[in-house]
């Protein structure tokens, strides 16, 4: 098995953590290993990585291509981090990396069921274990799927695609991509499918629904930053304006000073900024790198240091 993808923002990324050779740092999507080996190699003086991933696939790759680095691989969701580092008597770490979304490596493989280009059956699931979208899309009442296309993809065309699927669930049920694809085509203007590719929103919503992205998200981020040394950084890349908008919020919240009501003459609250933003607006990829990888085109890291 080749675990072929290829890391978004690495230089931007790294230099954003601000590696120590003795620190101890946190991937928590390990994927190909990519930004993984970029900081286990900056490890020289009795630093270590903990990577994580969820999916399976990327764990026994990771697991070959940091063999010879201070780092210990994990099958774990990134939400689970406190429990990871509980497990290896670690306390507190000097760095966080999340890199959100799917992996190439999940898109490209078609039996993974990610991509609406390739005919696969109808999957989705990064761990590859619980309810698939097979059985969402199969299962799911009209109105949990209309929810589901509406706040996950900000799909304007969501009645109209879940009453296609709606209708064709009845005669048989939706096996493959490819089905699904057809059918949300069909629930679109015929304008609208001219002006791109239709499917995307769609796919992207049953995803994050299937794999519960952005409650692992929320309670990733409240874990990961909770594990921060003073003067630790957690780096977040987001690839859609939900995971963009939530990351935001939080580093937001976090570097918040006082809370009492504008009126009050003096601060009672008592209320300080637990961090402070490393780049106040998102480092997104420079043209050189959009030349090379189409997929960094909407990437966005944002870096927080905790006070």
């Amino acid at each position: 098995m080749k675990f072929h993808h290829i890391s978004v923002l690495p230089e931007e990324t790294i230099e954003g953590l601000g590696v120590k050779p003795d620190g101890i740092y946190v991937d928590g999507t390990v994927g190909g290993a990519g930004h993984a080996l970029r900081i286990a190699k900056l490890l020289t003086d009795g630093g270590k990585l903990i990577a994580l991933d969820r999916d399976p696939d990327a764990v026994k790759t990771a697991d070959k291509r940091l063999a010879q680095y201070p780092a210990v691989v994990v099958q774990s969701n990134f939400s689970q981090i406190r429990q990871v580092l509980d497990s290896l008597g670690i306390s507190l770490v000097d760095g966080v990396l999340l890199d959100l979304g799917v992996s190439s490596h999940q898109l490209d493989t078609g039996s993974r069921g990610f991509s609406y280009h390739v005919d696969a059956p109808l999957d989705m699931r990064m761990s590859q274990t619980g309810v698939s979208a097979r059985d969402l899309v199969n299962t799911a009442s009209p109105e949990e799927l209309v929810r589901i296309l509406f706040e996950y993809g900000e799909e304007k065309f969501a009645r109209r695609i879940v009453a296609e699927i709606v209708e064709a669930r009845q005669k048989e049920p939706i096996e493959t991509t490819l089905q699904l694809a057809e059918l949300i085509k069909a629930g679109v203007p015929a304008k609208a499918r001219r002006e791109k590719n239709p499917c995307k929103k769609t796919f992207q919503a049953i995803r994050i629904a299937v794999n519960g992205e952005l409650d692992h998200l929320t309670s990733g981020l409240d874990a990961a930053f909770a594990c921060l040394k003073p003067g630790g950084r957690l780096a977040v890349i987001t690839f859609h304006s939900l995971e963009d908008r939530l990351v935001k919020q939080k580093f937001a919240g976090w570097c918040k000073g006082c809370i009492c009501p504008p009126d009050f003459p003096v601060c009672v609250c008592g209320h300080t900024p637990q961090g402070r933003l490393v780049n106040r607006k998102p480092i997104e990829a420079k043209p050189e790198e959009l030349e090379e990888n189409n997929r960094s085109r909407s990437a966005k890291l944002r870096i927080i240091e905790r006070s």
